[in-house]
């Protein structure tokens, strides 16, 4: 039997290896979200995505950074300086300060995870995927921790994944 091993079958072969590392979409502490997570005072409730969201996922995934020029964020701002760096070119960037002079950064509040009083830095990456009837969502994770550069880069890389798979798929 001869076997023949070319580039695309490699693609293909690492593609289906590398789905099985992807989050699940669903309500849990480390899933991408749809409606507001188990932990979220607003917890099973749509979520009003601001219209400005909504415009840039027509074009890639979103990062959206709201935070203050303070010790607490400042971790977690160099770990998203690198991160822009190296895949920036995949996902918009939204950068705001987080002290109530900027609406979007206002409005971006609207992904808190707990549902309460949202606390600087918070962290919000979105992406399209499937929910559970296979219609294409928009999906959404965010923090107010600083969670470092491996965690950031985890949910982005996962975010583009998504978004090539189902952008094409989605209408708004």
């Amino acid at each position: 039997m001869l076997l023949i091993i070319t580039a695309s079958s490699i693609l293909a072969f690492c593609g289906l290896c590398a789905s099985e590392d992807h989050r699940s979409i669903g309500s849990g502490s480390d899933d991408w979200w749809i409606s507001y997570p188990a932990k979220s005072s607003a917890s099973g409730e749509d979520v009003n995505h601001p219209s400005w969201v909504l415009d840039a996922l027509k074009e890639k995934p979103v990062v959206i950074y709201v935070h203050m020029d303070c010790t607490t964020c400042k971790p977690q701002s160099d770990a998203l300086d690198e991160i822009v760096d190296e895949l920036g070119e995949n996902f918009t960037y939204f950068d705001f300060a987080g002290d109530g002079s900027e609406a979007m950064a206002n409005e971006a509040v609207v992904y808190d995870p707990d549902g309460g009083v949202a606390y600087v830095p918070l962290t919000v990456i979105l992406t399209l995927a499937p929910d559970s009837e296979g219609k294409v969502q928009v999906v959404w994770h965010s923090t107010e921790e600083a969670t470092g550069k491996e965690w950031i880069k985890n949910y982005v890389e996962d975010a583009i994944y998504y978004y090539e798979e189902n952008s094409g798929s989605w209408s708004p």
